[in-house]
């Protein structure tokens, strides 16, 4: 049985980058409905306007419980989850002008996840497990230190993801990480480096999805990072500690 054809998906950070993204290949892979999460839904009217009131926009801020508990509240038909909402501050865990940016990337893509999650795991359980799709980054193995601190806050979703795998398997949840390298997002607009599609790697995600994967390198430079961490980690480490902050 598909795990999203015929089924009721939820998304956060749905109104750009793969966020979007997700939403459109959603609705070609033939979900029923996808719930497009952000703390402004007007860039979503489009995609509303046209798919036939299968996107149902829903204002929700993932640093603020009221707002995901309510999101939780209102929509109990969601057999998939993607946690896609983050940010990004390219900023380095020394150098940084203070800890700001680095405690809104913990709240944002840590935090956010973890709340989120719990809201909707009861939901996915009464609706026969589903799926939850973490997305990380392969910044989640290895520090890049020009992105000293959203390294970091991928690297605990990366560990909450495995504990949520773990404590979720009894009620059948596939729980997915995704460790996608660099995405053509206004993300990563200034990143120096050849970029996937947005639309390639949510593809690649949903079809993982349907297989029943667990870890998801998305793209190349993914992949050939990941494989170089099996091979060398320490050669790694010191390949991508070269990308300094300026």
């Amino acid at each position: 049985m598909s795990k999203i054809k015929g089924k009721v998906a939820f998304v956060t950070g749905a109104n750009r980058g793969i966020g979007r993204a997700f939403v459109k290949e959603l609705l070609a892979a033939g979900a029923a409905k996808v719930y497009a999460a952000a703390r402004n839904t007007a860039a979503l009217a489009d995609l509303v306007e046209t798919s036939g009131g299968r996107v149902v926009p829903v204002t929700l801020d993932v640093t603020r419980p009221e707002t995901i508990r309510a999101a939780a509240d209102a929509h109990g038909d969601v057999a998939v989850l993607i946690n896609n909402a983050g940010i990004a501050a390219f900023e380095g865990l020394i150098s940084a002008d203070g800890i700001e940016a680095a405690r809104n990337e913990m709240e944002i893509n840590y935090f956010g996840v973890l709340n989120v999650t719990r809201a909707f795991a009861p939901i996915l359980a009464q609706n026969g497990g589903g799926a939850i799709v973490n997305m990380s980054s392969i910044a989640a193995y290895v520090n890049f230190p020009v992105l000293g601190s959203y390294s970091a806050s991928k690297a605990a979703v990366h560990s909450l993801t495995q504990g949520v795998r773990a404590e979720l398997a009894a009620q059948d949840t596939l729980v997915v990480g995704v460790y996608p390298g660099p995405v053509d997002t206004d993300m990563a607009a200034n990143f120096p480096a050849e970029k996937a599609t947005p639309a390639s790697v949510a593809q690649r995600i949903l079809a993982a999805v349907e297989a029943g994967e667990e870890d998801v390198h998305p793209d190349p430079a993914s992949v050939e990072t990941y494989a170089g961490l099996i091979g060398d980690p320490k050669a790694v480490e010191k390949q991508v500690g070269e990308m300094l902050p300026a």
